[in-house]
């Protein structure tokens, strides 16, 4: 464990972990990720369309696309290059043991089903964690280029299209009555039906639900307001990673199952705003929903 966190960095007995160092790695290289599935996306348009070049993992709703593993691999490449010793847990297996105790937990495309259908909203995704910890992160959306990043004690900001950066801070809604919430669903069919099953007593209880399609995005909303809260049961590391400590920077509560568990496990992780946290919790456990969901 660390010896000490003091302004954004970890202090131990022999190293000195900038986290700001390691959020600017991640923009950087999630920017220059994003640019790479923006070009190659618009090739496949104009060509033999995103159809012909897609596969599917888990489930035949679960797709994965080339632009997918090409974006991992470019992001694996520059990890290598750049920060030898540093581990990586990609979605698409690109799996490096850290000697240096960081992890970078990389979603290449979070959102690929937006991403074949042309909705906006699809993302880059890379966290970093330090000695069990999410430290930095970087989360870009591709088709509106907004970039959210945050280093651990340092804050949150999102870059807009026009280059000016702006702090982010989560809104202050107390009333669950009055919270907009976002959640997602599982490419599992019977997880979905135990999914829409919570959603239906959870749904006269708030003031409305968003589905955006991807978590990442889900958490950097709660990070700036435009959503009140999320949850969603049955995500992944590379899911939460970066979109947890960028929310966390923004002043939200956020609970998810820890690093090593999976999709498969069905547990939950949620975030909001502190204020509206307590009872959002409460609202969630009324209804057994803090506990894991497998269908």
């Amino acid at each position: 464990m660390p010896d000490s966190v003091e302004e954004g960095t970890i202090v131990g007995m022999t190293e000195h972990i900038d986290f700001l160092q390691l959020r600017d790695f991640a923009v950087s290289t999630a920017t220059r990720a994003a640019e790479l599935i923006a070009a190659r996306r618009a090739e496949l348009v104009a060509g033999d369309g995103i159809a012909a070049h897609t596969s599917t993992k888990s489930s035949d709703v679960d797709p994965v696309t080339e632009v997918d593993t090409a974006t991992e691999e470019f992001i694996a490449t520059t990890i290598r290059t750049q920060r030898p010793g540093d581990g990586i847990f990609g979605e698409e297996g690109s799996n490096v043991e850290s000697t240096s105790g960081v992890t970078w937990i990389v979603d290449p495309i979070d959102g690929t089903v937006n991403f074949l259908y042309g909705v906006p909203d699809f993302a880059v995704s890379i966290g970093a964690e330090y000695q069990g910890r999410l430290v930095a992160g970087a989360v870009v959306n591709v088709a509106r280029w907004r970039t959210y990043a945050a280093a651990a004690g340092q804050g949150a900001t999102v870059t807009g299209p026009d280059g000016k950066v702006h702090p982010l801070q989560c809104a202050h809604t107390k009333n669950p009555a009055l919270a907009l919430v976002a959640t997602g669903f599982g490419y599992d069919a019977q997880r979905r039906a135990a999914q829409a099953e919570l959603l239906t007593k959870l749904l006269p209880q708030v003031r409305d639900i968003r589905r955006i399609g991807a978590a990442a995005l889900d958490l950097c909303r709660v990070a700036e307001g435009t959503v009140d809260a999320y949850f969603e049961h049955g995500i992944n590391a590379w899911d939460f990673a970066a979109g947890a400590v960028i929310a966390r920077e923004a002043g939200a509560v956020v609970h998810h199952p820890g690093l090593e568990k999976g999709s498969a496990q069905g547990e939950l992780t949620w975030a909001a705003g502190a204020d509206l946290a307590p009872a959002f919790e409460e609202l969630l456990a009324a209804h057994n929903a803090t506990g894991a969901l497998r269908g």
